[in-house]
């Protein structure tokens, strides 16, 4: 038994730090700059989010591995996609959007932030006025 799981789990572990392909990376950095937008405590965490939110650790390496994927000319074709989807207004998407902050912010605070320190940070993001 050990034999057959071994392989297995060494290819998890393997593929565990493989970035998601570029389409998923665009429609997530368009959707995390509005909830930027609407919370000020979300702004300038994107990558960590986008990393957390993949069960990848994030540091300089991933961080710089994203910068990489963000230059590629199929970033900037799926990023153009999702803008063109994400401009037509739709209260369904406003929701999903609403939903997906508030998730994202949680998964977040969740696997990023020490203990004690979520305390000093809202578990939930509240609109800007």
């Amino acid at each position: 038994m050990k034999r057959l799981l071994a392989p297995a789990l060494f290819a998890l572990a393997g593929t565990a730090h493989a970035l998601p392909p570029v389409k998923t990376l665009a429609q997530f950095d368009l959707g995390y700059a509005r909830c930027e937008a609407r919370y000020a405590h979300m702004k300038g965490q994107g990558d960590d989010a986008y990393l957390v939110l993949w069960k990848i650790r994030p540091d300089a390496q991933q961080r710089d591995a994203l910068a990489r994927q963000r230059s590629t000319a199929a970033y900037r074709s799926e990023r153009a996609k999702a803008q063109k989807t994400m401009a037509k207004p739709s209260p369904k998407l406003d929701e999903k959007l609403e939903r997906q902050c508030q998730a994202t912010w949680s998964e977040l605070q969740r696997n990023a932030a020490p203990a004690g320190a979520a305390a000093s940070n809202p578990a939930a993001p509240t609109p800007k006025k």
